[in-house]
Formats: structure tokens, sequence, C-alpha cells
């Protein structure tokens, strides 16, 4: 076998082990894996708005805002005007948002940072730097991404 198609290979691999870890978060929470970042985001920040959402998961305005409808449809977040300052719309997590966001299982990068921290610091940047160099190859550099471990429709606010 040639080794671009090991590659490949293994690419396949990590594309499939995010798409099943997706789907078991998704079926045990009723959540996409951005659904449940943006929640827990809002949770971390102080009254936040989309755009400082957006800013700390490295996500579009736009795909955050999608998400937050979809979370605001199904009664999870909240938008209030600030009392402040009445042009800026801040975010809450409803009750119901609290509870599930408690009970939610563990998003697959957790995992997967503890291994990579495990690392030595040159097989960590050995690491970075090759799979920045697969992105670039694939001139995926360009592309909306966050530091989280998802597949799907990002854009459609998956």
């Amino acid at each position: 076998m040639e080794k671009y198609e090991q590659l490949l290979i293994s690419l396949r691999q990590i594309i499939r082990a995010i798409d099943i870890h997706s789907r078991k978060l998704s079926k045990q929470s009723g959540l996409t894996g951005p659904q449940l970042v943006v929640m827990k985001k809002i949770a971390e920040l102080d009254a936040p708005m989309a755009k400082q959402v957006a800013n700390e998961i490295n996500l579009s305005p736009a795909t955050v805002t999608s998400i937050i409808d979809r979370l605001e449809a199904k009664e999870l977040v909240i938008r209030q005007r600030s009392q402040i300052d009445k042009r800026k719309v801040e975010l809450y997590l409803t009750e119901s948002g609290k509870l599930l966001l408690q009970d939610s299982p563990k998003p697959l990068q957790e995992h997967f940072i503890q291994r990579y921290q495990s690392l030595d610091a040159w097989e960590q940047s050995q690491l970075l730097s090759s799979v920045e160099r697969i992105a670039s190859m694939m001139d995926a550099e360009d592309l909306d991404a966050s530091p989280l471990l998802m597949v799907g429709k990002i854009q459609d606010g998956q």
C-alpha cells in the first residue's frame, strides 16, 4: 500500500471517530456538538453577545447566530436586551438549558486534549506542524473551523 493511501485511511478513521462521537452526543442530549459548545460558552461567560461567543469558539458570527436560533427554538437559550446598553442583546441559558448542559456527555476533544498534552513538547509541535501541512495541502486553511472535533453541516448551524 502506498504511503498516501495509508495517510488517507488514517484521515478517514479520524473523521469516522468524530462522526461516531457526534452521533452519540446527539442521541444522548438531543443536540449537536456545536450546539452544546455554544451552550457551554454561554454558561462560562457573563451575559455574552453572540459575537463574543463566536470569537471565543472560533466560528463565524453567522454560524453562531444560526445555532442560537435553534437553541432558542428549543427553549434552551434566551436573548435579552441589556438593561445597561439597549443596543446589546445578551444570551442566557434557561433553566432547562442549564439542566441539559449539566447532564450532557463530555466532548471527544477533552479525551484528545488530555492525551495530546501528555506528549512531550517536541512531539506536540511535530503533530501540529504535520496536521497544519495536511490542511494546507487540502486547501483548507481558510475554512471556518473551531478547535472542536465535530463533523456535519457547521454552516447550517449543526
